[in-house]
C-alpha cells in the first residue's frame, strides 16, 4: 500500500525517464514510453457543471398543503406528524429550488440552519411508512439505515459517512443531485448512551459524535479509506488523465431525519414532571399516557435519556406520532392504498385467486391486532394467521374467487372444507360478487371525495363515470388507487391520438365528445380492444359518409357524440339529411 503511494505522489516525468532509462539498457534503445504526459489530459472532474449549462436540479413546487393531501391517502390519523413533516420538508427543498434558481438565498447567509427532524413514537405507527412516502412523491435521492448498524469511525462497523456514499449511487452518481437528499435513519433511540456502560460506546454516543458534522455542514470524500477498491480505482484514474480526482459532498442541504420508539423516555419526562409539581395545586403525572408525556419533551429530557446535546441541537424540529387504536387498525385496513390488503391480494393473484374482504372481517382482524400491541404491524401477523391454511390449500383447486368474511376468520377450518367440497360454491360466488359490487362503490366514492387531487396530479376531468371505471380498474388488478386512475388517463390519451391519427392519415377532424371518449376507454378496460381495432372501425364505418359530406359542403369537422359510436347507420343518415339536403 506504501509503495502505491509512493508511486502517486512522484513526477510522472522523472518516472518516464529513469523508467525509459531501464528498459532501453535491457532492451537496446527499441521502447518508446507513453504516458499520461504524454496523451490530452482528461478534465478535473469536480463535481460541479460548467456554469454556463447548469441549470437547477431541484424542480421542487409541491406545497405543504399537497403533501398532506397526500399523506391522507395512505397514513391514517397522525394529523400533528404530517403536518410538520410536510411543512418543514417542503420548505426545505423550495428554499434550495430558490436558491438554484436565483443564485441567491442560502449562500450568503452566515451559518447554515437545517431543519433536521426527530420522531418520536411507539414501534408500529408508521414513522418509516411516512418518510417513504414523502421521498416517493418529492423524488429526491433517498437513503434509510438503522442507528444500530455504526460505530465511531475507526472502529469495526458502519461509517456514517456511508450514508453520503449511498445518497450519491441513489441519485446515479450525480454528486449535485445528492448534495440535495434525504437521510432517514430509524432506531436512533438504540445509540443513547447507557448510563449503566463504563468507558468509550463507540456504537452510542461515538456514533453520535460521527453524526454531529454531516447533519450539520461538512465535506465527505467519496473515496473510502482504507478501501483497495477505491485505492485501485483512484490509481486507474491518475493512470488515464495524469490527475489526481477528488470528488466530494458537501451535506448542507442533505436534509436528515431520525426516529426511534423512545419505549423509556417517557419515565425520564415524568421524573421530572413529579419534581416539578411537588406541593399544592400539582397535577398528577402518574395517570398521563405515554403519548402525552412524549409531547412534553424537552432536550433536556433526551439528553438525560443519553444523547449528548450537541447531537439534540442539530435536530430542531420534533414530531411526536399518536398510539393507534383499534379503530385506527380498522381505518387502515379499510383505506384502499394499505399495503396489508394490496400485498395480500397479491399473494392470492398469483395464483389466479381474486380475494376480497368484507367490513366484518376486517373489523376482526383489527380487533386480533390490536392485542398483538405492535401498532400496524399486528395488522400483517392477524392477516397471515387467518389465511393461512386457504393460501395453502386453495391454489391446488379450480376456485377462482375467494371472499374473506367473519366466518372465514372465525371458523377458517370450517369454511376451508365447506369451500374444498364445492357443495355450496354458488353460494359464496354470489358473495364475493355482492361484496365485489360494495367494494366498488366505495372506492368509487373515495375518488369522488379526492378527486380535485386526483385530477390536478393527473390533468384529467373526473365525472362519475371515469370515477366509476376507475373503481372497476382498481378491484380487478392490484394496485393503489392513483395508478388506477394514471391508467384511464392513459386510455383518454389514448382515445386522444386517434382523433391526431384519423386526421394525418384520412384527413378527418373528428373530435370524440366526452361520453364517445368514456365509450371508448371502457372498451379498452372491458373489451380488451386495441387502438388498432377502434381506427379500423372508424375508417369502416364513418369514412364514406364524412368524405361524402366534405366533397358536398366542405366541411371537414365531426362530432362524434357516444350514440353516434353505438349506432353509427342512424347518426350518418342524420347527419347527411341535414348537411346536404
Amino acid at each position: 500500500m506504501n509503495k502505491k503511494k509512493y508511486i502517486i505522489s512522484q513526477d510522472p516525468k522523472k518516472i518516464e525517464k529513469e523508467l525509459g532509462a531501464f528498459l532501453n539498457k535491457k532492451l537496446g534503445g527499441n521502447v518508446k514510453i507513453i504516458t499520461p504526459s504524454t496523451l490530452p489530459h482528461q478534465e478535473r472532474f469536480s463535481g460541479k457543471l460548467d456554469s454556463k449549462k447548469k441549470q437547477p436540479l431541484i424542480n421542487f413546487k409541491i406545497k405543504p398543503q399537497e403533501l398532506i393531501s397526500y399523506l391522507d391517502q395512505y397514513v391514517v390519523r397522525q394529523t400533528k406528524a404530517k403536518s410538520v413533516l410536510s411543512t418543514k420538508i417542503c420548505t426545505h427543498f423550495n428554499r434550495i429550488r430558490h436558491s438554484q434558481a436565483t443564485g441567491e438565498g442560502l449562500s450568503k447567509i452566515t451559518g447554515n440552519i437545517k431543519s433536521n427532524i426527530l420522531m418520536l413514537g411507539p414501534t408500529g405507527i408508521g414513522k418509516t411508512y411516512l418518510i417513504k412516502l414523502i421521498a416517493k412523491k418529492i423524488g429526491v435521492p433517498f437513503v434509510k439505515a438503522d442507528a444500530t448498524k455504526f460505530s465511531e469511525t475507526g472502529y469495526v462497523g458502519g461509517d456514517v459517512e456511508d450514508l453520503i456514499r449511498d445518497l450519491v449511487k441513489e441519485a446515479n452518481d450525480d454528486i449535485e443531485l445528492a448534495q440535495s437528499g434525504i437521510v432517514y435513519i430509524d432506531e436512533i433511540d438504540k445509540i443513547a448512551a447507557s448510563p449503566n456502560v463504563m468507558g468509550a460506546q463507540v456504537s452510542r454516543a461515538g456514533v453520535q459524535r460521527a453524526l454531529l458534522k454531516p447533519m450539520e455542514e461538512t465535506d465527505v470524500n467519496l473515496k473510502v479509506p482504507h478501501d483497495p477498491v477505491s485505492m485501485m480505482q483512484e490509481l486507474e484514474s491518475y493512470q488515464r488523465t495524469g490527475k489526481r480526482i477528488q470528488r466530494i459532498v458537501n451535506t448542507a442541504n442533505i436534509l436528515f431525519i431520525v426516529s426511534g420508539a423512545f419505549s423509556e423516555l417517557s419515565n425520564v419526562i415524568k421524573r421530572r414532571l413529579s419534581k416539578q409539581n411537588i406541593g399544592f395545586g400539582s397535577k398528577l403525572v402518574n395517570t398521563q399516557k405515554e403519548n402525552e408525556l412524549l409531547i412534553q419533551a424537552k432536550a433536556e429530557d433526551l439528553v438525560k435519556f443519553g444523547f449528548e446535546s450537541e447531537f439534540i441541537g442539530r435536530l430542531p424540529v420534533r414530531c411526536i406520532l399518536e398510539k393507534l387504536s383499534q379503530k385506527d387498525l380498522y381505518s387502515i385496513l379499510k383505506m384502499p392504498n394499505n399495503p396489508v390488503i394490496l400485498s395480500k391480494r397479491l399473494d392470492f393473484n398469483a395464483y389466479g385467486i381474486k380475494i376480497i374482504f368484507t367490513d366484518d372481517a376486517l373489523k376482526i382482524l383489527a380487533k386480533r391486532a390490536y392485542r398483538e400491541n405492535t401498532g400496524a404491524r399486528g395488522l400483517v401477523s392477524a392477516v397471515e394467521e387467518a389465511l393461512l391454511d386457504f393460501e395453502e390449500n386453495l391454489p391446488s383447486q379450480d376456485l377462482l374467487k375467494f371472499i374473506v368474511t367473519k366466518e372465514v376468520i372465525e371458523d377458517p377450518k370450517g369454511i376451508l372444507e365447506d369451500l374444498l367440497s364445492k357443495q355450496n360454491i354458488s353460494k359464496w360466488n354470489n358473495f364475493y360478487e355482492k361484496a365485489l359490487l360494495d367494494h366498488k362503490n366505495y372506492i368509487s366514492n373515495y375518488i369522488k371525495t379526492n378527486k380535485k387531487i386526483f385530477s390536478i396530479q393527473n390533468g384529467l376531468t373526473l365525472s362519475q363515470t371515469r370515477c366509476d371505471m376507475a373503481a372497476h380498474y382498481f378491484c380487478n388488478n392490484v394496485m393503489e388507487v392513483e395508478d388506477a386512475v394514471k391508467k384511464i388517463k392513459k386510455l383518454h390519451d389514448s382515445v386522444k391520438e386517434i382523433e391526431v391519427e384519423v386526421l394525418k392519415s384520412y384527413n378527418l377532424n373528428i373530435i370524440f365528445e366526452e361520453d364517445a371518449i368514456d365509450f371508448l376507454i371502457e372498451q379498452f378496460i372491458n373489451h380488451n380492444a386495441t387502438v388498432e381495432e377502434i381506427l379500423s372501425k372508424i375508417y369502416n364505418n364513418y369514412y364514406n359518409g364524412f368524405n361524402l359530406i366534405r366533397e358536398k359542403t366542405e366541411k371537414n369537422r365531426f362530432f362524434l357524440s357516444k350514440n353516434a359510436l353505438i349506432d353509427y347507420e342512424t347518426y350518418l343518415n342524420d347527419l347527411i339529411r341535414k348537411e346536404i339536403t
